[in-house]
């Protein structure tokens, strides 16, 4: 895990002080609001609909034992004692008082944290697969790279001001996405030449919100080296011909659709030949000096399959349930890759209490090196458990309430805080994922059912990823009343795809009957070993409408 060094920790200490003056200037009337505006964004600090909220950042998901245990006391002292960790693997806090603000801040940096950028039209937080550094098959960890990033767009002067905000994600996984490379403005896939070196598939143009677009490939193969100048070029033609006239078409989605990826991609070109042999060229000394921030921790040689391992799973089917659906493959034999799941029926998704928070911080130190990492999904990940230890491991997260088996089916919601928090949402979030969840509270069904995402957003800004759920929910309004829009088909992963809307909104009472006649149509119409997508994918669209919509005899 990447450690502050003296100059971290001096930029992030001026950044606390500069923004504690400028606060109260604030509060003395010598800054006026709308000049604090901008200051107050590019420190993830946000006026919500009933409160403040502040955004911290989690490079690439990562956070310590030692930092949940500051954020757990943080929330008790300035806050309503929980957070919320959103699809971005950042964490919020959603009732802090803006004169207060400083004062966590500065305590963020005392454990090496900070909400630098988590807001504003800036380079945001880079984001990878939670996974990352763990999973077996992965082309290299991609983690290092991601701090590579991390560091040139910090304070990045040139693109402080961007046309919009800007968020890139990592991935290294061959046959695996779990960062959603494909719906970032910048998406780099990690893979190897037929030479056997590292580089960069580069997308571009990819987001959700307002105008979802699936990212396009500009570039088949950037060595590694070139990371950082052909991300400046790509930066700069988007600096140059954003638009800057209507914020819901500044997005480099909008450019790259306007100029066509080809015409993009050519201007990207041109751009980095004016400085592609520049000092700005990464050498293979600085990537092996970050990659010793990221060495593997002190794995034990251990046997694939302790020797009452397969014992315990027959003597405790609840046990099994939970190895098969909440662990994965780890690349060293005798451990596994565990998620605790923040999905409990009832507690709002991605939702961690302050007493939460510390026993996840208890049992990564007994468990998983003292590290955990912020999923996509809104999940918790052990990344290091040894096998044998999975089942003391699963006993003290179940007493918790992170041990529901539900990973990856229908109840696994992805949910933004919707219209009870966000004052952009058009309807609440919350309460349609709880009656989903009540509904299906089924576990025998939804293992028949399969993997399945059904993802939540409040508002267009799609925070809940809706855009790309198997199943989407969409809050809107008509004229005063929350309505939910469904759409169907979409996809984050490898065969990225935008969902479509299904017809008609719906009344929140409605929901889960709606949602419950999709899943109908599904089970009518599978073939064997088919997952919801691709029942939908062979079917389209018309059966679920036709049922959905069926008038009542």
């Amino acid at each position: 895990m990447y450690q502050y060094d003296d100059y971290d920790r001096k930029i992030v200490k001026e950044r606390v002080a500069q923004f504690r003056g400028q606060t109260e200037r604030y509060f003395e009337g010598s800054l006026a609001a709308d000049e604090f505006l901008p200051l107050r964004l590019q420190n993830g600090l946000y006026v919500q609909r009933h409160a403040p909220m502040l955004r911290v950042a989690v490079p690439y998901g990562m956070l310590s034992s030692n930092q949940l245990r500051r954020m757990a006391r943080i929330s008790r002292d300035y806050d309503k004692g929980y957070v919320h960790f959103t699809t971005r693997q950042n964490v919020q806090f959603n009732w802090p008082e803006i004169k207060d603000v400083p004062a966590i801040l500065e305590e963020l940096s005392e454990v090496e944290m900070h909400a630098i950028q988590t807001s504003g039209n800036c380079i945001r937080n880079t984001t990878t697969d939670q996974f990352a550094g763990v999973i077996a098959n992965e082309i290299t960890d991609p983690r290092p790279y991601c701090e590579i990033i991390r560091q040139w767009s910090t304070f990045h002067p040139e693109f402080a001001f961007l046309p919009r905000k800007f968020k890139i994600a990592v991935n290294a996984a061959p046959d695996a996405d779990r960062a959603a490379i494909l719906v970032h403005d910048i998406g780099l896939q990690i893979i190897k030449n037929d030479a056997g070196e590292i580089g960069f598939k580069v997308f571009v143009g990819g987001g959700l919100g307002r105008t979802p677009v699936i990212g396009s490939e500009i570039r088949s193969f950037l060595p590694e080296q070139d990371l950082l100048n052909y991300l400046d070029a790509i930066l700069r033609v988007y600096n140059r011909y954003g638009r800057r006239d209507n914020k819901y078409k500044a997005r480099i989605k909008i450019l790259v659709k306007a100029m066509t990826p080809e015409k993009f991609a050519e201007a990207v070109e041109a751009e980095w030949q004016h400085f592609k042999e520049s000092e700005a060229r990464i050498t293979s000394d600085e990537i092996a000096r970050v990659k010793t921030f990221f060495t593997e921790p002190e794995y034990k040689a251990l046997e694939d399959l302790p020797a009452d391992f397969s014992l315990k799973m027959a003597e405790n089917p609840e046990f099994a349930n939970w190895v098969q659906r909440n662990t994965d493959t780890h690349k060293r034999s005798g451990y596994a890759i565990v998620t605790l799941t923040l999905k409990k029926t009832g507690t709002p998704p991605g939702d961690a209490s302050d007493k939460q928070l510390e026993v996840i911080a208890g049992l990564a130190d007994r468990y998983s090196f003292g590290e955990v990492r912020v999923a996509h999904d809104q999940n918790i990940v052990l990344a290091d458990v040894e096998k044998s230890r999975l089942f003391a491991l699963w006993q003290e997260a179940k007493m918790a309430g992170f041990a529901t088996p539900n990973l990856g089916m229908l109840t696994d919601i992805i949910c933004c805080p919707g219209g009870d928090f966000c004052g952009l949402a058009n309807a609440k979030s919350i309460p349609v994922a709880e009656q989903i969840q009540v509904k299906f509270d089924d576990l025998d069904y939804l293992y028949d059912l399969g993997e399945l995402e059904l993802n939540i957003s409040g508002c267009m800004n799609a925070c809940g990823h809706h855009h790309v759920g198997n199943i989407g929910i969409l809050g809107v309004d008509k004229r005063g009343d929350e309505f939910y829009q469904v759409s169907l088909g979409g996809d984050s992963g490898k065969n990225a795809a935008l969902g479509k809307i299904l017809g008609p909104s719906f009344a929140r009472a409605d929901m889960p009957e709606v949602i419950e006649k999709i899943i109908n149509v599904y089970v009518d119409q599978r073939q064997e070993d088919e997952l919801f997508i691709d029942t939908y994918n062979r079917i389209g669209m018309e059966p679920f409408k036709e049922r959905v919509y069926a008038k009542a005899n």
